[in-house]
């Protein structure tokens, strides 16, 4: 039986902000956040790329890195998004 891979991101946002989630397809996510659905973060906000991709993770560990980067200051999570492991997956970017 093949598992989904499941991914953790970040998305620059139009307040210079930094959203950490997971899923397991970054452009299905992606446009869901810049059409107004999924997380109640982006109201009021813009997403405008992803800037930061992890690819490999099983549910299990996507959740829990994802609490990891939540709880990083924000000078880590720029240095996470400067090391840009996985962002070579493509762009995603909202015009």
């Amino acid at each position: 039986m093949m598992t989904e891979s499941w991914k953790v991101y970040m998305i620059l946002c139009s307040d210079n902000s930094l959203y950490t989630g997971i899923t397991t397809d970054i452009e299905r996510r992606f446009l869901q956040h810049a059409g107004g659905r999924g997380a109640k973060y982006f109201r009021g906000r813009r997403p405008l790329q992803v800037v930061y991709l992890e690819n490999g993770h099983s549910r299990s560990s996507a959740t829990q890195r994802e609490g990891r980067i939540k709880a990083m200051s924000r000078a880590d999570k720029a240095l996470l998004v400067l090391e840009n492991p996985d962002i070579s997956a493509g762009p995603h970017e909202q015009a």
